[in-house]
């Protein structure tokens, strides 16, 4: 299916690895001039042929910088994908486990990195009629207690993509969120860290504990794929909107 997105320019934040990898490389393959950020940029990401902006996202100086390089070198924005989050520490204790520091690291890189970049890149969206497109979690939905400082930074993701198709929707602005299940990325060697484990015996049990009635953990590139068909023409009508991508995991009717 050719999406006609060649010739557009994108922003894919947290590109360096996984889900935001999987999204360049898709992106690229359709025919995108796409700006790949990282706070840390890997090889394979330089991989692609993308224009790589080192920006730290956590800060409105690197949002502002990100949004410059990419519409300096590229031109106006078309597509947007906030996709930067994750986290190196997490409750696994529960609520009680989560200090301040922890709270704020959280929402900074699960939320307001996307209201950051987002801010500074709506001029450019605007002039190019473009779209958003915000890369949740199941566990928006779902929030359980061992992982409470990420749930509601990404449950406060998904109001935001409502919130700015509400606005911004009628000046030619779609917003629409996409929301994963457990994704093979190295999200998981981190909460394996935070629980004590190895990643690989986690994930090889989350398919179950998780009710995922597909049976298999998520790949990264079928992440991708459904971003790339929100990105074009063809989803010109799916406004406002979180598609789930959980393998059956959330039973109740969305």
């Amino acid at each position: 299916m050719d999406l006609g997105l060649s010739g557009r320019a994108a922003v894919v934040t947290g590109a360096s690895r996984g889900i935001g990898l999987a999204i360049v490389r898709a992106l690229t393959a359709e025919g995108v001039r796409v700006t790949g950020a990282a706070r840390t940029v890997t090889p394979e990401l330089k991989e692609t042929g993308a224009l790589v902006v080192e920006a730290d996202l956590t800060t409105d100086e690197g949002a502002t910088l990100l949004v410059e390089r990419a519409v300096a070198e590229l031109g106006d924005v078309d597509v947007l994908v906030n996709n930067v989050g994750g986290g190196d520490t997490f409750a696994v204790g529960g609520f009680l486990s989560a200090d301040d520091a922890m709270w704020r690291n959280a929402f900074d890189r699960n939320f307001f990195s996307a209201v950051r970049v987002t801010r500074a890149a709506m001029p450019s969206l605007l002039r190019r009629r473009g779209t958003v497109i915000n890369i949740s979690s199941v566990v928006a939905r779902a929030p359980g207690a061992g992982t409470v400082d990420y749930s509601v930074p990404k449950a406060a993701l998904t109001a935001l993509g409502k919130a700015l198709d509400e606005e911004f929707g009628p000046r030619g602005v779609r917003t629409t969120t996409v929301s994963p299940g457990p994704v093979r990325t190295a999200f998981w060697d981190a909460l394996a860290t935070a629980y004590g484990t190895d990643a690989a015996v986690l994930l090889t049990g989350i398919p179950a504990s998780a009710g995922m009635t597909t049976g298999r953990v998520i790949e990264p590139e079928e992440v991708a794929d459904l971003v790339a068909f929100l990105a074009s023409d063809r989803a010109r009508s799916v406004a406002g909107s979180d598609h789930l991508l959980d393998g059956g995991a959330l039973k109740v009717a969305s």
